[in-house]
C-alpha cells in the first residue's frame, strides 16, 4: 500500500467487509418471522374497515376502473383483466388473482356483486369458475359506488410495487362494504370473519350513528337484526346472542336451511328445501344426506332428489307419512349442514394499520369517520378547481369588457401578451385562456352564459366554505349521500330485499336418533380378516356364507337393528358398534378398521349386543381380571374405551355364583363370584396362581349346576361335583376332570 495520501490505493475495499453482523439465531428469526407475520396480516389476509376490502379486491377493482369497464359498457376477457392487476398492481400468480375477481362476481358468495361477469363463474354446487380466457367482465354498480370520488383527491395513493404507476390506498366507498359484503381470512396468528349484512339497514344504522354518536349497541342491533346471507336461510339464535356478538366481535351464529312442506294429496307430503346455508356447497349437502340414508342414521328419511335448476328444490321424502316434518327436520338438522354454524369475528384492519376486533359500532364509526374525510378531501378538491375556473372566467369576463382592445392587440402587438398583462392586470392563466379563446365564443350568448357561470360557481363555492367550517353540515351532507345510496341499492331497489329470515331459538327440541332405527333381527358376521356385515333376519349362525378368498368365518352373532354392538379388543379396549350402520350382506361387507380405531396390532376378542345392567368378566392373558357394568363400556368415539390394562384375553358375560378358570398347565379352579371386584377400569386382581403360562379360558357357572362342556364328537359331558376343585380366587387349583378338552377351553 502507498504512503503517499494523492495515490488511490489498487486494492478497492470490500463490500461486505463492513456489512456483516452477528446476532443471535432466535432474534433473526424473530425478526424476519414477525416481518412476515405483519405483512401477511396487513397486506394480504385482513380486510380494510374503511371499504372492506383486501388489497387484492381493491386492486382488481382499480385496475377494471382503469381499464374503463363500466356497468353500461362493454364486457372485457377476464384474462385481460386479471393479466393487467398482476403486471401493474399485484405481482402474485394470475390463478389467485382470478380466483378473488371470480368471488367478487358470484351472487352467492357476495350479497352486493362487484363484478359483473359473462359465462361460467362457478355455481353454488361448488364447481370451478371456466379458465380466465373463457370468461369476461365488467364492474357493477355497487364497484362504481366504492370508487366513486377517486378522481377528486379523495384518498391517498400509493405507487405500485415497480414504481412505474399509483394505486389507492383506501377506496372513497360510499356505502360500509366490510359489513354488506362481509369478509374473511386467515392471518398469523389471527382470523376474520365478518357475515354479509342487509346495505338498508346498515345504512340506517350509519344513519342513527350520525344523529346520535353515543348510541348503545342494543339501539343499532334492532336497526341491524343480524347477518343477511345472499342464499338467504333462517338465523336461529337468540337476540341476546345476536347482540352480546356485536357487542364484542365475537360470537358464533347458527343458521338454518329454509324449506316447507309440499302436500302430495292423499295424506302424502314431502318436505322442500329452498334455501341452504351460506358457504354450504348443494353437491356436498346432496351427498351428505344421501350418506345419512344409506347408513341409515335418520331411518324415517327415505330418499333425497335434487331437483334445483336456477333456483334451489332439494326434495326429501320421509319413510312414512306417519312421521312428523318437523321431527324429520331437527334430526336432519343435526347430523348434516342444512344447519351450521358461522363463526362471527370481526378482526379488521383500523386505519389500514392496526389490527383490533371491533363491535358492530366501532366498524360503523371507522367507516363514517372516513366518509367525513372523504367528503372534506373531495370539497377542497372542488374548491381548488372552482378557483382556478373563477380565474379563468373573470379573465373572460375583462376580455368582453374590452373586446376591441383585446384584438387590436392581438392583430398589431408582437408580444400581446405582455401587453394585456399590464394593461389589464391580468394573470399568465388568464392571458392563456384569452389567447386560446375561439372565435365562436365572442357571441353575446356566451358572454351571459359566463356571467351566470361565475355566479353558480361563487354560490357553490360559498357553501362548500360554509360547510367546511361547520362539523354538523358536513355530518348532514354525510347522511344525505348515505340516503341517496340507500335508494339506489336498498330494499326498492332489485335485490334489496332482506334474505335471510330472523327466527326464534330453540325452536327444536332434542330428538334421539336411536329410537328412530326401526327394529329388525339382523344376524352379524365377522369374518377372520375383519371384514363385518349384517344379513336380515335371525340367520343360523353355522349357515354357510361367502368369504373372500383366503378369509373364512370367525363370528356370528344375533343382534337387531337397534342394538349397540361391542367389539372387545386384544389392548383392553371396547369400541361401540351401531348394529344399524353396518352394511348390508348382500356384498362381502366392510373393514371393521375403517369403523373403529381399532389398531392393526389389536385383534378381535369378542363381539356381543350390549345389554344395559349386565356385568363382565374381563381377563388378560397373565391371569389377571376383574368385572366390569356394561355402562362401563360404552365408547362415544372411535377411539373405543380402554378397560382392560395389559393383553386381554377373554369377555364373558356374568351368570351364577362362581368362577372356573382353567390355566395352560390344564388346572381347574372354581371360586366365589363375589371374590371379583368390579371396576371401570384397571388390571384387575389374581385370578390362579401359575408357575409356567398363564390363562387359557374363563367361565362363570352356578355351583350347583355342575360344569358342562362338550367333546369333540359333539358329546355333551358334565362334572356335577366341582367341589375338587372348589377354592379360593388365585390358587393354582388341580388337574381338570377327565375328557377336558385339549384346548383348555370351556366350549
Amino acid at each position: 500500500m502507498s504512503d503517499d495520501p494523492n495515490v488511490p490505493d489498487p486494492t478497492p475495499p470490500d463490500p461486505s467487509a463492513d456489512q456483516t453482523s452477528s446476532e443471535p439465531l432466535s432474534r433473526a428469526i424473530g425478526e424476519r418471522y414477525l416481518t412476515y407475520a405483519l405483512s401477511t396480516i396487513m397486506n394480504r389476509a385482513l380486510p380494510d374497515a374503511r371499504d372492506g376490502l383486501k388489497p387484492v379486491h381493491r386492486r382488481i377493482l382499480y385496475a377494471m376502473r382503469e381499464l374503463r369497464l363500466s356497468p353500461t359498457g362493454a364486457f372485457r376477457k377476464s384474462a385481460k383483466i386479471s393479466g393487467d392487476v398482476m403486471g401493474n398492481y399485484h405481482p402474485h400468480g394470475d390463478a389467485a388473482i382470478y380466483d378473488a375477481m371470480a368471488r367478487l362476481a358470484q351472487p352467492f358468495a357476495m350479497r352486493y356483486p362487484l363484478v359483473d361477469g359473462q359465462g361460467n363463474f362457478g355455481n353454488i354446487d361448488g364447481d370451478n369458475p371456466a379458465a380466465s380466457r373463457y370468461t369476461e367482465a365488467r364492474l357493477t354498480a355497487a364497484a362504481e359506488a366504492l370508487m366513486e370520488g377517486l378522481a377528486e383527491n379523495a384518498v391517498d395513493f400509493r405507487p405500485n410495487y415497480d414504481g412505474t404507476l399509483e394505486e389507492p390506498i383506501v377506496l372513497p366507498a360510499a356505502f360500509p362494504n366490510l359489513l354488506c359484503n362481509g369478509a374473511s381470512g386467515i392471518a398469523v396468528g389471527m382470523a376474520t370473519n365478518v357475515p354479509p349484512h342487509n346495505l338498508h339497514e346498515v345504512i340506517d344504522a350509519c344513519l342513527h350513528l350520525i344523529k346520535a354518536p353515543d348510541a348503545r349497541d342494543d339501539t343499532l342491533v334492532s336497526i341491524v337484526p343480524g347477518p343477511d346471507f345472499p342464499t338467504g336461510g333462517v338465523l336461529v339464535e337468540s337476540r341476546e346472542t345476536i347482540a352480546e356478538a356485536y357487542r364484542t366481535g365475537r360470537g358464533s351464529l347458527r343458521l338454518r336451511a329454509r324449506w316447507s312442506v309440499e302436500d302430495l294429496g292423499r295424506g302424502q307430503w314431502q318436505v322442500v328445501v329452498t334455501e341452504i346455508p351460506y358457504q354450504v356447497q348443494k353437491s356436498k349437502l346432496i351427498e351428505r344426506l344421501a350418506e345419512v340414508i344409506q347408513l341409515k342414521k335418520v331411518p324415517i328419511l327415505a330418499d333425497v332428489r335434487d331437483e334445483s335448476a336456477e333456483d334451489i328444490r332439494i326434495v326429501l321424502e320421509p319413510r312414512t307419512r306417519a312421521v312428523d316434518p318437523e321431527q324429520l327436520m331437527a334430526a336432519l338438522f343435526r347430523v348434516s349442514d342444512l344447519e351450521v354454524r358461522f363463526g362471527l369475528n370481526m378482526n379488521v384492519l383500523i386505519d389500514g394499520r392496526v389490527p383490533k376486533v371491533c363491535s358492530l359500532k366501532e366498524v360503523l364509526r371507522a367507516f363514517l369517520d372516513h366518509r367525513r374525510e372523504v367528503l372534506v378531501r373531495r370539497s377542497n378538491h372542488r374548491l381548488d378547481k372552482i378557483a382556478a375556473r373563477l380565474e379563468v372566467l373573470e379573465g373572460y369576463m375583462i376580455a368582453f369588457l374590452n373586446l376591441d382592445r383585446v384584438i387590436e392587440i392581438i392583430r398589431h402587438e408582437d408580444d400581446p401578451k405582455a401587453v394585456m398583462i399590464a394593461e389589464f392586470k391580468l394573470s399568465e392563466v388568464q392571458v392563456e385562456a384569452i389567447l386560446n379563446m375561439r372565435l365562436r365564443a365572442l357571441r353575446r350568448l356566451e358572454e351571459i352564459e359566463l356571467r351566470a357561470e361565475h355566479e353558480n360557481l361563487t354560490r357553490e363555492r360559498e357553501g362548500l366554505a360554509a360547510m367546511l367550517a361547520d362539523e354538523g353540515a358536513q355530518w348532514a351532507k354525510i347522511a344525505e349521500e348515505l340516503r341517496e345510496t340507500r335508494a339506489k341499492f336498498g330494499k326498492s331497489a332489485p335485490g334489496g330485499q332482506r334474505r335471510t329470515e330472523i327466527g326464534e331459538a330453540g325452536e327444536v327440541a332434542e330428538i334421539d336418533l336411536d329410537a328412530m332405527i326401526e327394529r329388525e333381527p339382523i344376524t352379524v358376521i365377522l369374518s377372520k380378516m375383519g371384514w363385518i356385515r349384517a344379513m336380515k333376519g335371525h340367520q343360523p349362525l353355522d349357515a354357510e356364507v361367502k368369504f373372500k378368498d383366503g378369509d373364512g368365518p370367525f363370528m356370528a352373532i344375533h343382534a337387531e337393528t337397534t342394538d349397540k354392538l361391542m367389539v372387545f379388543a386384544a389392548n383392553g379396549r371396547f369400541y361401540t358398534l351401531p348394529a344399524n350402520n353396518l352394511p348390508g350382506g348382500r356384498g362381502m361387507g366392510e373393514p371393521l378398521r375403517l369403523m373403529i380405531d381399532l389398531p392393526n396390532d389389536a385383534a378381535v376378542i369378542d363381539l356381543f349386543p350390549w345389554r344395559e345392567g349386565e356385568r363382565y368378566l374381563v381377563a388378560s392373558k397373565a391371569g389377571d381380571g376383574f368385572i366390569v357394568a356394561a355402562s362401563d363400556m360404552l365408547a362415544q368415539t372411535r377411539a373405543g374405551k380402554q378397560v382392560l390394562n395389559g393383553e386381554a384375553l377373554l369377555c364373558r358375560r356374568v351368570t351364577g355364583d362362581h368362577v372356573a378358570v382353567v390355566g395352560q398347565n390344564r388346572k381347574l379352579l372354581v371360586f366365589p363370584l363375589s371374590e371379583l371386584p368390579e371396576m371401570a377400569r384397571g388390571k384387575g386382581v389374581r385370578l390362579q396362581k401359575y408357575k409356567d403360562g398363564g390363562l387359557s379360558d374363563a367361565v362363570c357357572i352356578t355351583l350347583a349346576e355342575g360344569l358342562r362342556w362338550q367333546e369333540t364328537g359333539g358329546r355333551t359331558r358334565s362334572e356335577p361335583d366341582l367341589s375338587e376343585w372348589l377354592g379360593k380366587r388365585a390358587g393354582a387349583g388341580y388337574m381338570a376332570p377327565r375328557g377336558f378338552p385339549r384346548d383348555n377351553r370351556f366350549n
